[in-house]
């Protein structure tokens, strides 16, 4: 079987969260293989390695071999786990791998020629990525680095699904084992942009300054620029002009006497 990553690793006879803990300010990494029909064995990996590969596609698609106390392990990762705030790695699942047995393992998809897709160069599509990833099923000689997509010949509105995907001998896809042939890529027209929405408040204030507009041009005897409201405040001012117009006559009568 063909190995691309090479550590070693150390018996850790502490368990408890305490003791992960101790490791952890110490620069060393707790982890735990198990699988292969033997029990689980807890081990400590070193932090700065670590760090080293897991930024590496292939660390987590690839067979690893384990260097435990002198002893070659070949296994796989099943799960890294980082801290949420630091660049750190807080644990490591493993599992032992088996010549004659075969693995579950997750392996990246790669696209190619994207910009070279009809639907994208000459249709003026967007390429949509529904699955960066899939689980497949093999023998570990079989086991591929990735799997491979070709969009050359990808028009507009089609998609390439699970069952589209090359696969090399004896490697299985386990979604479609399980009859689920999920869409992995397409490509699809842009979203047209959608007109600006008016705020609330100003389609709210807008009703009332045309309904005004309206009202002025209308006013009562043909008056231009008449407001509804004009009649009843000319009518309200006539009893106070009367009224004026009475004291003022009885004044002149007081004078007169």
């Amino acid at each position: 079987m063909k190995v691309s990553f090479e550590f070693g690793a150390d018996r850790r006879e502490e368990p408890g969260k305490g003791a992960s803990r101790r490791l952890r300010h110490r620069g060393k990494v707790p982890a735990i293989l198990y699988g292969g029909g033997e029990p689980p064995q807890a081990l400590v990996l070193d932090q700065q390695n670590l760090l080293t590969m897991i930024g590496n596609e292939r660390f987590y698609s690839s067979i690893v071999r384990l260097k435990i106390d002198g002893t070659a392990q070949e296994a796989i990762v099943k799960d890294i786990q980082m801290h949420p705030a630091r660049n750190v790695v807080v644990h490591v699942d493993l599992l032992r791998v088996r010549e004659n047995e075969r693995i579950r393992i997750r392996l990246p998809i790669h696209f190619r020629n994207e910009a070279a897709a009809p639907g994208v160069k000459l249709e003026g599509g967007i390429v949509s990525h529904m699955q960066a990833d899939v689980e497949v099923a093999c023998l570990p000689k079989d086991l591929p680095e990735y799997l491979e997509v070709d969009l050359i010949d990808l028009g507009l509105n089609q998609t390439r699904f699970l069952a589209d995907i090359p696969l090399p001998p004896g490697v299985v896809i386990t979604d479609l084992v399980h009859g689920k042939n999920r869409p992995v890529v397409s490509i699809h027209s842009p979203r047209a942009e959608e007109p600006e929405a008016v705020p609330a408040e100003a389609a709210a204030g807008a009703v009332p300054a045309e309904g005004g507009a309206a009202a002025a041009g209308a006013g009562p005897a043909g008056t231009p620029g008449a407001a509804p409201g004009a009649a009843p405040a000319a009518g309200a001012g006539a009893p106070a002009a009367a009224e004026a117009k009475k004291e003022g006559a009885a004044a002149k009568k007081e004078g007169k006497k």
